[in-house]
């Protein structure tokens, strides 16, 4: 009979370890008790557990990613996987974050959670934990992935589109890894194992600024948002592009400020950025240096280009390289997308 595997149980709160309080729901459920609600789990894993945050998921900040890389390096070589409960409203930030700051991880590190705490008598709660288990227990698991309402979704594709049904989350432009039902693992993309060693960065660069487009947008701002911060990333409508509105302000603090990283992103959920397309993105592209989203998640834009900024020297590395490289199926097409 094979050996469980053992698993290392982080908890940072969320609404699955929530209790009803005066002012709403709070976390308050402990990891411990969180594994009293799915005895099961005992059948296959053998579990051990670390309270290392217990926050709303709106309070998530980058220096609790950097917590939860630390914990995991510091323990990576004592357990066979990793399974973190996190609230769902900044989850899919969380695990992108955490496939660019863990790379190449041959031991699988699923997030989970619920839409329901665990102690209602109707919760998807307990579901989502034992199939985040089931997952981080398969010897063919590996890296980041989200695991809820039965779906696996790699770290850097997954969105929360619904704010109170069970299934919360979508793979965007981009399959499930996996389904889980009746505590079967059925893949649909093969993972090839890891030929580099595990790596961990535990810097982020928090100076990123998400600037969302909307009609009739003025460049009041711009100047103290090219100042203040080292990433801008424009979230524009559709296909991407800068109004007339904004253009000119825009193109002279481009020039005057070339060490910044300009990113352009898309509102658009689903098939991605190509300023190519239209004169507003084509015209801006022509004179000032931007990357862009094309068919990555915005969740995953925002966390490379904090990990990017956080862990190399710009002046030294081809930041380009290192944008459209991909990372745990974040970059599909890039460049190279066929309109």
């Amino acid at each position: 009979m094979a050996q469980k595997k053992k698993i290392l149980f982080l908890a940072t709160g969320g609404t699955i370890a929530s209790k009803k309080s005066q002012n709403g729901l709070k976390p308050q459920i402990t990891p411990a008790e969180l594994l009293e609600y799915i005895p099961q789990v005992e059948d296959f894993c053998r579990v051990e557990t670390i309270q290392l945050l217990n926050l709303d998921s709106s309070n998530m900040e980058p220096m609790h990613w950097k917590m939860m890389v630390h914990t995991i390096k510091e323990q990576y070589e004592s357990y066979d996987g990793f399974v973190i409960a996190h609230g769902t409203d900044t989850m899919a930030y969380t695990a992108a974050a955490l496939s660019y700051m863990i790379q190449n991880s041959k031991k699988p590190i699923v997030i989970t959670g619920a839409q329901k705490p665990i102690d209602l008598e109707i919760t998807d709660a307990k579901s989502n934990l034992i199939d985040s288990f089931l997952y981080a227990s398969d010897e063919k698991s590996q890296g980041v992935q989200i695991v809820f309402d039965g779906k696996v979704i790699a770290g850097t594709r997954a969105k929360k589109v619904r704010s109170k049904s069970y299934n919360a989350f979508s793979s965007i432009d981009y399959p499930c890894l996996a389904m889980i039902q009746d505590m079967n693992i059925m893949r649909y993309i093969p993972m090839l194992p890891f030929e580099d060693e595990v790596i961990f960065y535990e810097e982020m660069d928090e100076d990123v600024f998400l600037m969302k487009l909307i009609p009739g947008i003025k460049p009041k701002m711009l100047r103290s948002i090219f100042t203040n911060y080292h990433c801008i990333i424009v979230e524009s409508f559709g296909v991407g592009g800068i109004p007339k509105s904004l253009s000119e302000e825009f193109y002279k603090l481009c020039q005057e400020f070339p060490e910044k990283l300009v990113v352009m992103a898309t509102q658009v959920a689903h098939e991605g950025s190509d300023m190519t397309v239209y004169e507003v993105g084509h015209d801006m592209k022509a004179y000032c240096r931007f990357l862009e989203s094309y068919d990555m998640t915005l969740e995953s834009v925002i966390a490379k280009t904090m990990w990017i900024l956080g862990n190399f020297d710009t002046a030294e590395v081809d930041v380009e390289e290192l944008f459209y490289h991909s990372v745990n199926y974040d970059v599909i097409f890039g460049k190279n997308r066929k309109c």
